[in-house]
């Protein structure tokens, strides 16, 4: 399993880079950002940063749109860094959310979004693309190579996702609902013609290392990171209005949002998000990774079991570098498939388990 980091450009933009710097210090591979241009810095400036101070961290937007950016110049976005740092971007992309709706817009519909990724990928491999009664290509861009992630949640989308996605991102760590998601977007790959095992699979969530066995320690966790049951249900929500309560979505998803009444973007994904007071404690912990080194590996097995081929860290609390730090110490080496210089021929012993070292740990 890869380990990515979600980022948000808030200034000064040089502490982005240097927790960028700092994940893949502690073995992160991918650095994503947020991209809500009124929200926070613009990301595309910063990632050229991120790229100069880094060696091999792949790094995109989780995510963009169709909406708010034109699709030609994303293409040129990308395959401007690539040409300068090496191939190291990576797109995600969704229908939109608060990059549209701070602007009283509406996420883009899924044939746009469609025509989006086409367009997109097309132009940042190297390749032309057919664009209204046009054919357009980049003539200065030789090399450029891009995959295209796509988020999402409801049934039309994850269809799409598995007939055209090069991944798949599920933007919420609840295994029940990971494993109908994920094998939506694998039927689909397959129905398509496509191999379902070549849809990387990407989960990105808040993860907080602490003490969770103390009751307080615990709280302050899930209250630091309530803020993305709030964003979940921003998507959640339309869901809702479309397919309603009835559908074979799982109910773990739909139920909690009965109770929400409104959203103030102007808080968006931030820890203390006062209007997010109705996702339940209990949607916290299914949907977010919190606790002891120990419990985010069984969690992260467990995802790893259904697929999951990336975690992506959301780092939008008050513990970023300690959380960095303890998966790369103790969390990341325990997913990783053990390797020993020596070994003899019969009755080798497996290296113990890093995440079972006695270490402190600090909420």
């Amino acid at each position: 399993m890869d380990f990515g980091v979600v980022l948000q450009t808030n200034p000064p933009a040089s502490r982005t880079v240097e927790l960028a710097r700092q994940a893949e210090t502690h073995g992160f591979t991918h650095v994503w950002t947020f991209d809500s241009h009124l929200l926070w810095q613009e990301p595309f400036v910063i990632y050229s940063a991120i790229l100069a101070a880094t060696r091999k961290v792949m790094v995109g937007p989780m995510v963009t749109n169709p909406a708010t950016r034109d699709w030609t110049v994303l293409a040129s976005l990308f395959a401007t860094l690539n040409e300068m740092y090496g191939n190291r971007t990576v797109c995600g992309i969704g229908r939109g959310d608060s990059a549209v709706r701070t602007l009283n817009g509406r996420p883009s519909n899924l044939a746009t979004l469609r025509q989006s990724i086409h367009v997109i990928r097309e132009l940042a491999n190297d390749r032309p693309a057919d664009l209204g009664e046009r054919t357009v290509r980049f003539p200065w861009s030789k090399g450029s190579a891009l995959d295209v992630w796509v988020a999402a949640y409801g049934p039309l989308a994850l269809k799409l996702t598995g007939e055209v996605g090069d991944g798949f991102i599920l933007q919420l760590a609840d295994p029940d609902i990971a494993r109908w998601m994920v094998r939506a977007v694998r039927d689909s790959a397959e129905a398509a013609g496509r191999d379902p095992d070549e849809v990387d699979i990407c989960i990105a969530a808040p993860a907080y290392v602490g003490d969770g066995a103390s009751p307080a320690a615990r709280a302050h966790m899930r209250e630091q990171c309530r803020w993305f049951g709030g964003m979940v249900g921003n998507h959640v929500a339309d869901i809702v209005r479309r397919y309603g309560t009835d559908s074979a979505i799982p109910k773990a998803l739909t139920d909690y949002v009965r109770d929400r009444e409104g959203y103030d973007y102007n808080e968006h994904g931030r820890a203390g998000n006062s209007h997010t007071t109705f996702v339940p404690d209990e949607i916290v912990e299914r949907f977010c990774l919190l606790g002891s080194p120990h419990e985010h590996v069984e969690k992260l097995r467990e995802l790893e079991a259904l697929g999951c081929d990336q975690f992506a860290v959301y780092l939008q609390h008050d513990n970023k570098e300690e959380t960095l730090r303890l998966y790369g110490e103790r969390i990341i080496p325990a997913m990783a498939e053990p390797v020993v210089a020596t070994a003899a021929s019969s009755g080798a012993t497996t290296p113990p388990d890093p995440v079972d070292v006695p270490q402190a740990v600090t909420a």
